[in-house]
């Protein structure tokens, strides 16, 4: 029989946090009590004025196909946006619309990359970047933030990891898993090496609007005209206004990128959701309150937990600056509960405890698991409950 199976989707791994969610979900059905800190989605339903919008939209018969990179008037609204928001002025032909953020990075990559090129892929990372990229035929070439560093490259990293293959660095701020934001100058001296190697910058910004203890987000695209005109911007409604299951994220930049992009869009979605499109105008175009109030409640959540968490033998976790994960350090708990890793210890603490966790492998960090606050908090402070006894029944001196 022939081979079934095409040689690129050979090397992929299934994404780590849908699998661990999944299967929490199957143990929840069979009636275990489980609690979920694994999903990266707010707990929050989708706010009321856009799911009338959504539903006004279907009454009045839009229900049919929209231009490939989406709506004119929704590219209108992420033009407004960026300019309040960030200051930085886009025209259509430089906004594609996709099926959320993940679709758009998978959709750059695969118009930007050839056999063999290089992406700077900082770690830890979000576990879709490097498949992707592998995806596209590139190689994800992997630079290490540290806990010392706040899990953030420095622009020297960037620097020496930089070879005539590269075609661009992955700038994630806020980060998941990290929870970590780059400031102005980090980001500045970021831009600067890139300028001088001349390369891309994919900048993942959809975390922006959660950002707490009076940090404040910074777009690359905002320091200079040339961070500007070598960064693509990638953003949607998913987190900022709880609409995960929506599909719809963005790209700004380049034009003739973006262009190549919405051809092969054509060629693969069509367009993206059309309820989902009017959807997000109202969310873009109406009132933010409601992206505000989830905000405050993430951060009072973050504030609570952080406490209990640090005190979890064995646990060191930096306090997060914006999204809604933590990321502790595992490793002196590994090392006297008898885990080998930080997989077998999530897969125990789902199986013992009934916690769900993210082992932190999936991100590239083999000695952390991803908590998510984004959750009630009587279901936060019973998961700390529970793993603070899972850690402290398997614990050797």
């Amino acid at each position: 029989m022939r081979k079934q199976l095409a040689s690129r989707v050979s090397t992929l791994t299934p994404s780590t946090t849908l699998a661990i969610t999944a299967k929490a979900k199957e143990m929840k059905a069979s009636g275990i009590d489980i609690v979920g800190l694994g999903a990266g989605e707010p707990d929050y339903n989708t706010p009321e004025n856009i799911l009338e919008a959504a539903y006004q939209s279907m009454k009045d018969g839009k229900t049919k196909y929209t231009p490939a990179g989406g709506l004119p008037e929704l590219k209108d609204a992420i033009i407004g946006k960026l300019k309040t928001d960030q200051g930085l002025t886009y025209e259509r032909n430089e906004i594609l619309v996709g099926v959320g953020a993940k679709h758009v990075l998978f959709t750059l990559f695969q118009v930007l990359l050839d056999k063999g090129d290089e992406i700077i892929i900082p770690s830890p990372y979000w576990v879709s970047y490097p498949e992707q990229v592998k995806l596209a035929e590139g190689v994800p070439v992997f630079i290490e933030g540290t806990a010392a560093e706040q899990f953030k490259v420095t622009a020297a990293q960037i620097s020496e990891a930089i070879t005539e293959k590269t075609k661009a660095v992955i700038i994630n701020s806020p980060g998941n898993p990290t929870g970590m934001i780059y400031t102005k100058e980090e980001l500045q001296a970021i831009a600067d090496v890139c300028r001088e190697k001349d390369i891309w910058i994919i900048s993942d910004e959809i975390y922006e609007k959660l950002v707490y203890d009076g940090k404040q987000h910074v777009s690359i695209a905002q320091l200079t005209e040339d961070a500007k005109a070598r960064t693509f911007i990638i953003n949607g409604v998913s987190k900022s206004h709880s609409m995960t299951g929506w599909r719809i994220g963005y790209i700004a930049g380049d034009a003739s990128v973006v262009g190549a992009m919405t051809n092969l869009a054509s060629h693969s979605t069509s367009n993206p959701v059309t309820t989902s499109q009017y959807a997000a105008i109202e969310a873009y175009n109406g009132p933010q309150d409601a992206v505000e109030v989830m905000r405050t409640a993430f951060e009072s959540r973050m504030n609570q937990i952080y406490p209990k968490l640090s005190a979890i033998p064995g646990f060191h976790v930096l306090k997060p600056q914006g999204a809604f994960y933590f990321l502790p350090d595992v490793k002196e708990a590994l090392e006297h509960t008898g885990f080998a890793s930080v997989d077998e210890f999530a897969k125990a603490l789902l199986t013992e405890a009934n916690v769900a966790v993210i082992p932190g492998s999936g991100f590239g960090s083999d000695t952390t698991i991803r908590l998510s606050y984004a959750t009630s908090i009587d279901q936060l402070e019973k998961g700390l409950e529970r793993i603070e006894k899972f850690v402290k029944d398997h614990w050797k001196a």
